[in-house]
């Protein structure tokens, strides 16, 4: 599935800021929920004004299903659904930033009297921190490449942790 494509789907039907976006939302519901459904996702990352034709529907269901399935592997395949390197670096940059705020507006959905555990706390303060990120960059800028490569496997690392932490409980308990 392209990037580019399904970006341009969202924004041709005003569904929402970016696809980066509305998976940053998908991967948070998944690392909260892992049994989080397609339907619950697009009633969240989508917006209720957007005419999306099946087709799109379809093919914003396939991106959340892929997701879901990557995140469950073991071979730590998982990886942030963004523009491709060939894209412009400050598009990139703004994808990433974007990514950010979807999966923090995700996060943010529930409702906890609990904190976080302190892993995730500090990954979550990183993560509002990346939504900082100066996106005017020059695409000839190889410090700014390197940095938005790191950010991004740190992103993808994070994830899976924060996955990980939230969802343990079940082999805590039968432990204890």
């Amino acid at each position: 599935m392209s990037y580019s494509v399904l970006n341009s789907i969202i924004l041709q039907k005003q569904a929402a800021d970016s696809a980066a976006e509305v998976h940053g939302i998908a991967v948070a519901m998944l690392c909260l929920d892992p049994k989080t459904e397609a339907g619950s996702w697009l009633s969240e990352a989508i917006s209720s004004e957007a005419d999306l034709l099946e087709d799109d529907k379809l093919s914003l269901i396939n991106l959340f299903e892929q997701s879901k399935e990557l995140m469950e592997s073991d071979e730590f395949v998982f990886d942030l659904f963004l523009p491709d390197e060939q894209e412009p670096l400050n598009q990139r940059c703004l994808a990433i930033v974007q990514w950010c705020q979807g999966y923090l507006f995700g996060m943010g959905r529930i409702e906890t009297n609990t904190s976080w555990p302190s892993e995730v706390e500090e990954i979550l303060k990183d993560i509002v921190e990346f939504t900082k990120l100066d996106t005017s960059t020059d695409d000839d800028d190889e410090e700014a490449e390197s940095a938005i490569m790191e950010i991004q496997e740190y992103l993808r690392a994070s994830v899976m942790l924060i996955r990980s932490e939230l969802n343990d409980t079940d082999a805590d308990e039968t432990v204890h």
